[in-house]
């Protein structure tokens, strides 16, 4: 039988928000991977409107970009995964659902490790 604290919708909503929120991040890191992968085509227009010499792009913004698509796409497949599952484990009426999150600790950790090597990468092309 289920908890009597389980049936307060304030918890199921609480669930919705956070839902919404990994909808939000994943559709953020696809958007900017798009802008990241046509940042070399931007390039190339902007030399050619201001008739200057080609502006030669990183060989990498199409590969970063759609990397980050992917891990968009991943992040939002995993995020219904988890709130299917705190769904399911809040009706049982159980607190198996309250584990540290590990979609959001690896995606902390793959953001924090993209942010070291832009960080290196911006030094070492300086």
């Amino acid at each position: 039988m289920a908890d009597e604290r389980y049936d307060d919708p304030r918890i199921y909503f609480a669930a919705e928000r956070t839902y919404l929120s990994w909808i939000r991040t994943s559709l953020a890191l696809m958007g900017f991977g798009f802008v990241v992968a046509r940042f070399g085509l931007f390039l190339r227009e902007l030399a050619a409107t201001q008739g200057t010499a080609f502006i030669r792009a990183s060989q990498y913004s199409p590969w970063v970009g759609v990397l980050m698509i992917a891990g968009g796409v991943t992040l939002l497949g995993a995020a219904t995964w988890r709130h299917f599952y705190v769904i399911r484990e809040l009706k049982r009426g159980t607190d198996s659902f309250r584990n540290p999150s590990v979609l959001a600790i690896v995606l902390a950790a793959l953001l924090g490790a993209a942010g070291v090597a832009l960080a290196i990468h911006v030094l070492l092309i300086e």
